[in-house]
């Protein structure tokens, strides 16, 4: 895994719209480090920083540069009380005919 990968990875998942614009403004500054497209490591652990809300539409640019990996990263159903933006991603590889959506 690339080290800005491991990087963003390490801050955890991104803040809600209740964190500070030098706090958001950091968290684009690393997203934008992480050149496309990331392997399947690195979209899976990119998976893991969704926080609870788009964080001003970072967590957008976030589900892309996951989305830029070969593969989905959810290949089944999140579980109901699942982080909507899991479920977004899984949704898009339903629609986009990559996962079946049993």
């Amino acid at each position: 895994m690339r080290p800005e990968v491991r990087a963003f990875v390490a801050d955890g998942p991104l803040p809600d719209w209740d964190a500070s614009e030098e706090e958001i403004d950091r968290r684009v500054k690393q997203l934008e480090r992480i050149s496309r497209p990331v392997t399947a490591e690195e979209a899976a652990a990119l998976a893991t920083c969704f926080g609870p809300d788009d964080c001003y539409g970072v967590a957008w640019s976030l589900l892309h540069l996951i989305e830029s990996g070969p593969n989905p990263v959810l290949t089944t159903r999140p579980a109901p009380d699942a982080n909507e933006w899991h479920d977004r991603l899984w949704r898009r590889a339903v629609n986009a005919g990559l996962v079946d959506e049993a």
